[in-house]
């Protein structure tokens, strides 16, 4: 298992784990995770996990690069005997199509299917969090069908509703708070993705495995009534 070390910034150095998105670079990424975690030196600020990469932050006051990268080939070299953590699972319910996911049919015409069927597809796999990223609590979510992927839009939105779920080429993902975006909307979920006065403020994590199931408008409204008396 090769890893490759570059300089980010004075205070920031990235990990490659590999140069393609596959189960190897994810594992890899998470030990490493785990490791770091674990075993977190004094001068780690922080370390941030994505589709193939750590970048690991640190204090430059008390160390310098050259010392850094030394500590953390050590670190890495462990990898191989560590096991990686086990995934959360997480079901995520979603009601789709209608208002809540305009672009349903757009998805089902790019790939000749109908919605019912990109709706079967999407329900029917399990998916990984690769990382979380572009904003607060937003999961890049990988393992689904190429059946159902779709260009992001042309044009992207300036506004789209919070717990929106999304398609972008072979990816799907969920919006946490309302932001621009150009991803093709599919539905939405009840679920509070970024839940910012929890002490971690996000739902999702990297390496959690998720479900997603469907539900029907009348059920969205009272899971969503029910979380949101829950976290005023």
């Amino acid at each position: 298992m090769g890893f490759t070390f570059s300089p980010l910034s004075e205070q920031a150095l990235v990990i490659e784990t590999g140069t393609i998105i596959d189960k190897q670079s994810e594992q890899a990424v998470r030990k490493l995770s785990a490791l770091l975690e674990k075993q977190a030196p004094d001068w780690l600020t922080e370390f941030i996990p994505a589709f193939t990469t750590v970048t690991v932050f640190y204090d430059p006051c008390q160390i310098r690069q050259a010392e850094v990268e030394e500590e953390l080939r050590l670190l890495v070299a462990q990898v191989g005997e560590v096991e990686a953590p086990t995934p959360r699972q997480i079901e995520i319910p979603v009601c789709y199509g209608g208002d809540f996911g305009p672009d349903l049919s757009f998805v089902a015409e790019h790939n000749g299917l109908t919605p019912e069927e990109v709706i079967k597809i999407h329900t029917s796999g399990t998916y990984s969090v690769h990382m979380i990223g572009f904003a607060p609590g937003f999961p890049f979510i990988g393992g689904m069908s190429e059946k159902i992927a779709a260009p992001r839009r042309k044009s992207p939105r300036l506004r789209i509703p919070e717990r929106t779920v999304g398609i972008a080429g072979m990816q799907t993902g969920v919006y946490p708070i309302e932001t621009p975006g150009g991803w093709q909307l599919i539905g939405r979920t009840p679920l509070r993705l970024f839940v910012p006065e929890q002490d971690i403020p996000s739902l999702l994590r990297a390496g959690d495995e998720i479900r997603f199931t469907q539900i029907d408008e009348a059920e969205y409204r009272e899971q969503e009534a029910k979380i949101d008396a829950e976290h005023p």
